[in-house]
């Protein structure tokens, strides 16, 4: 199972969420995300656990709690194509490829638009 662990403080490292977490059972892997291009910390991380019962036993006992002066979020990862994007390019970029196909689909014959009009005219 794949844990999004979010509101890290940004001192955190990969070893010190492991242990978060290994008082749950068994962690097959916990990575902090660094920003590329700084180096720092972005205040999220994953963690994967063995087990699907261990894994939501840690989401329950950890959402909501106190680590080192942060409020933690903790719950199931989505895989990337399930989640919605928050980032304005993307929703940009979609409404563009949106855009495009409504434009495309065949309009319903009920007398509107272009087709309607020529029909109307022509008969």
């Amino acid at each position: 199972m794949n844990i999004y662990v979010g509101n890290l403080p940004y001192s955190v490292q990969d070893e010190e969420l492991r242990e978060a977490f290994e008082a749950y059972g068994d962690v097959m892997s916990a990575e902090v995300i660094f920003d590329r291009r700084t180096q720092r910390s972005r205040g999220y991380g994953f963690v994967e656990m063995q087990n699907d019962d261990e894994g939501h036993e840690a989401i329950a006992a950890l959402n909501g709690s106190d680590f080192q002066g942060r409020e933690l979020r903790v719950d199931e990862s989505k895989p990337k194509d399930e989640k919605p994007s928050s980032r304005p390019r993307d929703q940009k970029r979609n409404r563009n490829q949106n855009k495009g196909k409504a434009e495309q689909a065949p309009a319903a014959d009920n007398g509107t638009g272009l087709i309607g009009l020529i029909k109307r005219i022509f008969g």
